[in-house]
């Protein structure tokens, strides 16, 4: 069986349906028998948008009013009616199953995907597959107009129906000359078959690409404008209900720095695949991991129990009281965010959804403002995840085995060369480890995906040329800084190439940052943005003037230490702990 389907927005029509991103505010459907050609009961449904301002056009062809779409029901109880009214007409007709047919493919997949995916609710799964009436109509009248041309109308008048638009309601109309055109398509002249219906992607696939597929150059797009903390799933969202080929967002990275972010945040906290985020605003500043997962209860448990849950901090480690959770599918966030101002201790919870976006920003606004104390939010990521999890190295594979390497920031090229020269093939537990004095480019080159051996250096995934867009996001290999190398200015791990001229003719930047004594200079708003919106930047309150004229004439001391002051270990012990290894330099700063 088919499910005829027509559909309008509040904004523009025809070839130009869902561009505009306007609402849903009809749809009409009926069932066809394509065996018996018998037809269900035609059904039309308003839908009450968010936004009840019609465009002119829409006015004008539709005929309907912002008045008697205030009494329509939302989009998510028209689309529950539509699958009990579809069910209960296939039972009438002896049918079980079906698939939609619609008049092109602008509905579905501009109109009914974007929105529910704005809106936060799922599509039942006969949205997506569906069959293009008009591709159909080409297949079966190869001499009729091509595709991108058709409409309800000239196909009509191809087949000489003669259907006069003004005797029905806007909408009927169509569904009404749909089916009939269906029906001249079963004729025993044509006796077309409906058999390979469009699809819809669930979801966007990552993985590696192999280097002999091609790109069609007819198929790319280059989006700008991308908020910097945009993900490649968030990409996908985007563009939901339109076809990504696998691992096909090409993402432009930033700095190291932030692309280390990033890698510590999706390896440890949002490795699993699938996972549904919430975010928690308000928790007492007291509360505890046991605290959230007993607020939540059992009929929400959180994905890993206590490591599903990420407790944001200001960088000196006071806590914000806002906190992320990964729950495992869609049905334990809803009953969580049910408890949405429900109390806990003496104070009120909100619950929102969020990104992985989102905790890659906040991971980030941490990360870049490491500077303002010695402990930061970095080092707190790394305290959570490395010790307190006994977590044992630097590098290791997104997979969790650990590789054998660490990558090690001593204070200067000296105290390097002398670790390269005194510790080289030294014993830990059972076995020797080698130490080699090495370059930022080669841990870089690392932390992309390359690989470091005896046989050299071989680049990183993105380095290669290769057909496909390469899949940053799918981050195939985690760095990790330990909380102890934090101390040690981590930002020295990740230098920036500067020219000469460039740094001489820059004039002098002056920041004013609070002092601890005087954290209340702080705007809690702009360092953590509160959803649903994330602004980009982050914000201070002014700064007093004389502050920054003190600051104007300090002078500063270069924080960076000298380059070649890395060393790479191979071969350690695959159990080693971060103390283990302190312990094998100790003396060496």
């Amino acid at each position: 069986s088919l499910v005829v389907l027509f559909g309008a927005t509040a904004g523009a029509y025809g070839a130009k349906l869902g561009s505009d991103e306007r609402e849903l505010i009809l749809l009409v459907w009926q069932v066809v028998d394509l065996h018996s050609k018998k037809v269900g009961t035609l059904h039309k449904s308003l839908v009450k948008a968010d936004n009840l301002d019609l465009s002119d056009q829409c006015r004008e062809v539709s005929g309907l009013t912002p008045e008697g779409l205030g009494k329509a029901e939302p989009l998510d109880r028209v689309l529950q009616q539509f699958s009990q009214l579809v069910s209960s007409d296939l039972k009438v007709l002896g049918r079980s199953s079906y698939t939609l047919c619609s008049d092109g493919q602008l509905l579905i997949r501009q109109v009914l995907h974007p929105e529910t995916s704005k809106k936060n609710f799922l599509l039942s799964d006969c949205f997506y597959s569906f069959y293009d009436l008009r591709k159909e109509f080409h297949t079966c009248y190869p001499s009729s107009a091509a595709v991108k041309d058709q409409t309800i109308k000239t196909m009509a008048e191809y087949l000489g129906l003669g259907t006069d638009e003004t005797e029905e309601d806007f909408g009927v109309w169509q569904v009404k000359t749909m089916v009939a055109i269906i029906f001249s398509m079963l004729s025993e002249s044509c006796d077309h078959v409906f058999t390979e219906p469009e699809t819809v992607k669930y979801k966007y696939e990552t993985g590696p690409c192999s280097k002999s597929e091609t790109v069609d150059s007819e198929t790319v797009i280059r989006a700008r404008g991308l908020p910097w903390q945009s993900s490649d799933q968030d990409i996908a969202r985007f563009f939901k209900g339109l076809n990504i080929a696998k691992s096909s967002v090409g993402l432009l990275l930033a700095t190291y720095l932030l692309y280390c972010s990033v890698l510590l945040c999706y390896s440890y906290f949002l490795s699993k695949e699938n996972q549904v985020i919430i975010r928690m605003r308000g928790l007492p500043f007291t509360a505890t991991q046991e605290d959230v997962l007993g607020f939540l209860g059992p009929e929400c448990p959180v994905t890993g129990g206590k490591e599903g849950l990420l407790f944001v901090k200001y960088p000196d480690g006071r806590p914000t009281g806002d906190a992320f959770v990964l729950f495992s599918c869609e049905e334990y966030a809803q009953n969580a965010l049910k408890k949405h101002k429900e109390i806990l201790g003496k104070r009120y919870i909100e619950l929102f959804r969020s990104t992985a976006a989102e905790v890659q920003q906040v991971v980030t606004i941490g990360c870049e403002t490491q500077n303002l104390t010695v402990k930061t939010f970095l080092l707190t990521l790394a305290h959570k995840y490395i010790v307190d999890s006994h977590e044992s190295l630097l590098y290791k594979r997104c997979q969790g085995r650990p590789s054998g390497d660490a990558f090690i920031q001593m204070k200067s090229a000296d105290k390097a060369f002398m670790v390269a020269q005194k510790c080289h093939k030294k014993m830990m537990k059972d076995r020797y480890v080698e130490v080699f004095q090495c370059s930022g480019e080669e841990m870089n080159f690392v932390l992309m995906g390359g690989t470091l051996n005896r046989s050299g250096l071989s680049p990183p995934p993105c380095k290669l040329p290769c057909l496909s867009p390469p899949a940053y996001a799918a981050f195939q290999t985690a760095a990790v800084i330990p909380a102890e190398a934090a101390l040690y200015q981590p930002q020295a791990l990740l230098p920036t190439t500067r020219t000469p001229q460039a740094s001489a003719a820059a004039p002098p930047t002056v920041t004013y940052y609070p002092a601890q004594a005087a954290q209340l200079y702080m705007n809690y708003t702009a360092y953590y943005p509160s959803p649903p919106v994330s602004p980009t930047t982050v914000g201070y309150i002014a700064a007093p003037p004389g502050a920054v004229a003190a600051a104007a004439t300090a002078t500063h001391t270069p924080i960076l230490p000298q380059p070649g002051a890395l060393v790479r270990m191979q071969g350690l012990p695959y159990n080693t702990g971060m103390k283990e290894i302190l312990s094998f330099f100790q003396g060496y700063q």
